[in-house]
């Protein structure tokens, strides 16, 4: 999915690994768990933490938004995470069809608003829907200045969601850890120094983490991930679970191959979120088995 700063997701899996294996992560250490391992005991996702992207489901959205916001309630998703925007509603209205569903919209993919103006009614709305997170999707640029200059907006916006009782995020894809700034400093570098973790959180994307981590030559992604995770300022507060195949392509959850269980362990979010850009039957199917995979799995 393209928000306006660059090239689609998939696309980036050519184009955003551009490092290969002389970038492996620098003196890596051991992965530290964010919790300890309970090994005699098994875990599940809590159900209510369970949500989905919408951009999954964008193509039935397109066609009925009412229908398929209703499979997804239908499906057992108490949250919602949006995208796409309100489907020409205004967002008290949208909060009024969402909660005739049962359904939560927690969260919300947004760019860096234009405007002070922007950023206003972009929190307005937040709050209106009843959100914790409002997070940045998608942001792209081989300018070490321009990563600087998105990290001191996102951390004035931050401060303007913080005083409204929200979280603000940045959600990452793959390039952030493979595209070389200068001097082998990456987007994630710049990212994590420049971003006040007293205001901003990250919403790790596992699918392009892992891939990332795949660009950079290293020999375990799932670790290069957790260490993604664990070596950042900023707290992890939400998971994009999306799978990978063996092509590298995204995948249905649990027919790929990434250890979520693995990931899960070490490191517990508030938001467990379904998404798959290209669905390998159809966007209720993926729907559908992403819920059932994020409600069966043990760790």
């Amino acid at each position: 999915m393209c928000y306006g700063y660059g090239p689609s997701r998939r696309s980036l899996l050519a184009a955003g690994l551009g490092l290969g294996a002389a970038a492996a992560v620098a003196g890596a250490a051991p992965a530290a768990a964010a919790t300890p391992p309970h090994h005699h005991r098994k875990d599940r996702v809590p159900r209510d933490q369970i949500s989905i992207q919408l951009w999954t489901v964008r193509d039935d959205l397109a066609q009925n938004y009412d229908a398929t916001l209703a499979y997804l309630a239908e499906t057992g998703y108490p949250r919602v995470e949006l995208a796409l925007g309100y489907f020409g509603r205004t967002a008290q209205q949208l909060r009024a069809f969402l909660d005739g569903l049962g359904l939560r919209a927690t969260s919300s993919h947004d760019d860096i608003s234009a405007d002070d103006a922007a950023l206003e009614t972009k929190i307005a709305n937040a709050v209106t829907l009843g959100q914790s997170y409002m997070v940045v999707p998608y942001l792209n640029s081989t300018s070490l200045d321009q990563w600087k200059s998105w990290a001191e907006r996102m951390n004035v916006e931050a401060a303007a969601a913080r005083a409204a009782g929200l979280r603000y995020g940045y959600h990452n894809h793959a390039h952030e850890f493979t595209t070389d700034l200068g001097g082998g400093r990456t987007p994630w570098d710049v990212l994590t120094s420049e971003l006040d973790p007293r205001l901003v959180h990250l919403e790790i994307d596992i699918y392009w983490a892992v891939t990332g981590g795949v660009g950079r030559g290293v020999a375990d992604p799932v670790r290069f991930t957790l260490d993604v995770i664990r070596r950042a300022p900023q707290r992890v507060l939400q998971f994009h679970v999306k799978d990978r195949d063996l092509a590298g392509d995204m995948a249905d959850l649990g027919t790929g191959t990434i250890d979520f269980g693995r990931i899960f362990d070490k490191h517990r979010v508030m938001e467990y979120i379904v998404e798959n850009d290209t669905p390998d039957v159809t966007p209720r199917r993926t729907s559908e088995v992403g819920y059932r995979y994020l409600r069966k799995l043990k760790y």
